[in-house]
């Protein structure tokens, strides 16, 4: 039995204590939400740990606490949603400095990127960060910054974190990382080389559906101060009830990881031996594994029939939310092309390998016989290309 002054570090333990027991004024074991806009100034000229509710708020406080500590960070600043997030992060990057990305990334960061773009901020290269001359291109670029997401969205690619860090440090720029996919509950990116994490905490972090939210931790304490005087400038802090239920949601991360990943390696295994799927995407490999603890509950698989099998299979989803987002406990299946991926343009798409026949899964927690009868009737639907 460890000693009782020692501090719990296994992720388990960690989000189902998340900000348990800190009330001090009542001793109530869950926290009391705070909805506060501003509070009141003990004397001229002392200004108290919290003042204005965009600054800081106690709620969201302890929701940044709890994700800097499953991340191994030295602070978390919590934001409206993921892509509030990410554009906070984009604040760092000097006027005219280079970002680089991998080119098969979410569709909306790939927008966002280009936008800023455009508008003189930054210039954007996307690049294959899987291929094994990587480290070295980007040694040659020098990026102020680099974006990793991996597994990658939608195809589950893996990048070495470690290698593509130490490259971006040769150089003096900084490392973010999009850990939405794995969440801390089977990755650590900041243990592996990044500066920086994003999150949309809208996926596994809250788990339900029901809350757009997002999350930045950082690894140096001085990058943190300089991030929440950008979320505090700008106004994209996170709302106290937003915080309070992803709090809510955290504390189950761990259990529905498990059992949603148990379900998606069941779902992957059928679905690679079924001829009417060419190809599955399913991160249980060697290399992702390597800086992973589990494969996660995302997977992503390539019709042999193309467009007109997606046609067939979609026409009836069943069991399966027929929606974008992951991460919630129902599963969510979607056609990548036409909606999470949209706003990229077809050359970019065909670039990234998003292809009309793919399809992405997020596994929920449904029972997997119910699970693996609803991918079968939708399979059966194809019939030839023509729905049935």
């Amino acid at each position: 039995m460890p000693p009782e002054n020692q501090t719990p570090t296994r992720p388990e333990t960690l989000v189902v204590r998340a900000a348990v027991g800190t009330d001090s004024a009542y001793g109530a074991v869950i926290p009391p939400l705070y909805t506060s806009t501003t509070y009141t100034f003990p004397a001229l000229g002392e200004v108290p740990e919290f003042d204005y509710g965009r600054s800081g708020n106690p709620t969201r406080n302890h929701l940044a606490d709890a994700l800097a500590r499953l991340e191994h960070g030295a602070g978390a600043v919590i934001t409206s949603s993921g892509m509030a997030a990410l554009d906070m992060v984009l604040n760092l990057v000097p006027v005219g400095g280079l970002v680089v990305a991998p080119h098969d990334l979410y569709g909306g960061s790939h927008r966002l990127l280009l936008a800023r773009e455009k508008q003189g901020r930054f210039r954007v290269r996307f690049l294959d960060l899987t291929r094994p001359d990587a480290p070295a291109r980007l040694r040659k670029a020098a990026p102020a910054l680099l974006l990793i997401e991996t597994p990658s969205n939608p195809l589950m690619r893996i990048s070495d974190v470690r290698a593509l860090s130490a490259a971006v440090h040769h150089g003096g720029g900084r490392v973010v990382c999009d850990n939405t996919f794995l969440s801390p509950a089977r990755q650590n990116p900041l243990r592996l080389g990044a500066d920086l994490v994003v999150h949309s905490t809208t996926k596994f972090i809250n788990g339900h559906s029901d809350v757009i939210g997002g999350a930045v931790i950082a690894r140096d304490a001085a990058v943190m101060e300089e991030l929440a005087w950008w979320a505090n400038c700008t106004g994209v802090t996170g709302a106290p009830f937003d915080a309070a239920q992803t709090l809510r949601g955290l504390r189950t991360l761990c259990v529905r990881m498990d059992r949603q990943e148990d379900n998606a390696k069941r779902l992957a295994a059928f679905l690679r031996s079924d001829e009417r799927v060419r190809h599955v995407y399913y991160p249980d490999g060697e290399q992702a594994l390597a800086q992973a603890s589990g494969p996660g509950a995302m997977l992503s698989f390539e019709l042999s029939g193309g467009l007109e099998a997606a046609r067939s299979f979609f026409a009836r989803p069943g069991l399966f939310q027929f929606a974008e987002s992951l991460g919630g406990t129902e599963s969510l299946i979607c056609h990548p092309a036409s909606m999470t991926h949209r706003a990229m343009d077809a050359a970019a798409q065909t670039k990234a390998g998003i292809t009309p026949g793919l399809v992405r899964l997020s596994v929920g927690l449904e029972h997997i016989q119910d699970q693996l009868a609803a991918l079968e009737t939708m399979l059966g639907q194809i019939v030839q290309g023509e729905t049935v």
